[in-house]
């Protein structure tokens, strides 16, 4: 069956347009279940590894440097295989209607059949980052990795800049989306039409969803937490997204070759079989309110692409699955890409 007649195609192409589904289907790995599937009904996985096509496509629209490395891979015949992408939260009650932390996110996870595959501790960040696997296809639908800062950590004033700018926030998930998500959580499945209407929801939760913050607050946030401040302008989007690689090393050193900005060193976890590296983030003009009301623009760190190289475990009753972990230390390096150190 060709792409295009699965039903996959069908929920992507009114939103993206046959050009950049087209794309994407050609730059990304799918397992071919997902492909071919034929409907009418969209399964959980089905709608998971749209919402995924759906957030790389984003990241890689808004990352120069990741849509130059997705056209270097289809100008040389390779394809992508989308590992994780990565998302901040902040744990507080009171951020206006968005649900505190993680919860923001999970609560669209669950119905897609994500569930917790790890939990950690972020000591060096005051924060706590945890991954989400999808249940149907573990290793071939990209994991979510979840961070929460933790203001009370912080200092006071910290803590009352974080509550200043997050006052504003708004719930994007509305009710049809919400009796949609319980809907599919139910059953397992929901109509072409229903997933249609769904997904451009869930793209939604993956933004900003509070108002500019004022300079001042942005200016006390990243004087104790590069994180926040973060947060403070990019929200709940990618943070990154990633390509699991054969060999993050030798890629690494190919892209240093093109000239691209790849980080500079290879993060190992303590096990051995999980292997990181990045492009640094792109820089890019967010406003802010000033003290007189005034608005005033500042370059800050955005988003970027991550590479990771993933080894099988050791064999256990004839299964040697794929080291679907995260590593603290590897983690904590990797959000450095996003420290800002120009403002």
């Amino acid at each position: 069956m060709q792409a295009k007649d699965g039903i996959l195609y069908q929920l992507l192409s009114p939103i993206l347009g046959s050009d950049r589904t087209d794309r994407l289907f050609r730059v990304l790995t799918v397992h071919p279940d997902l492909v071919s599937d034929p409907g009418p009904h969209v399964s959980r996985a089905v709608v998971a590894q749209a919402l995924n096509m759906l957030l790389f496509e984003d990241l890689i629209r808004r990352v120069p440097s990741a849509e130059k490395y997705v056209q270097y891979c289809l100008d040389h015949k390779r394809t992508i295989m989308h590992d994780h992408g990565a998302v901040r939260t902040v744990a507080m009650e009171g951020m206006g209607s968005l649900p505190a932390g993680q919860e923001a996110i999970t609560r669209i996870l669950r119905p897609l059949g994500y569930r917790l595959n790890g939990v950690y501790p972020l000591e060096r960040l005051r924060m706590t980052g945890r991954s989400h696997a999808q249940t149907d296809y573990p290793e071939d639908i990209a994991q979510f990795f979840i961070s929460e800062l933790h203001p009370e950590r912080f200092s006071h004033g910290f803590q009352q800049a974080v509550r200043r700018v997050t006052a504003t926030s708004v719930d994007p998930i509305t009710p049809e989306a919400a009796a949609l998500l319980k809907a599919l959580e139910a059953t397992g499945s929901l109509s072409l039409e229903e997933a249609q209407s769904l997904l451009p929801v869930l793209v939604s939760a993956f933004d900003r969803q509070h108002a500019e913050p004022a300079l001042a607050d942005y200016q006390a946030l990243l004087a104790e937490s590069s994180e926040m401040a973060w947060i403070s302008t990019e929200g709940n989007a990618f943070n990154h997204a990633t390509d699991r690689v054969s060999d993050v090393d030798a890629l690494a050193a190919e892209l240093k070759a093109l000239h691209m900005p790849i980080k500079e060193t290879v993060e190992t976890s303590q096990s051995g079989r999980v292997r990181q590296t990045a492009l640094n983030a792109t820089r890019i003009q967010r406003s802010f309110r000033t003290a007189d009301g005034t608005s005033i623009s500042r370059e800050v760190p955005g988003s970027f692409y991550e590479f990771i190289t993933r080894l099988r475990m050791p064999a256990k009753n004839g299964r040697s699955p794929l080291d679907l972990s995260f590593d603290s230390g590897n983690a904590q390096a990797i959000f450095k890409m996003t420290a800002n150190t120009r403002s």
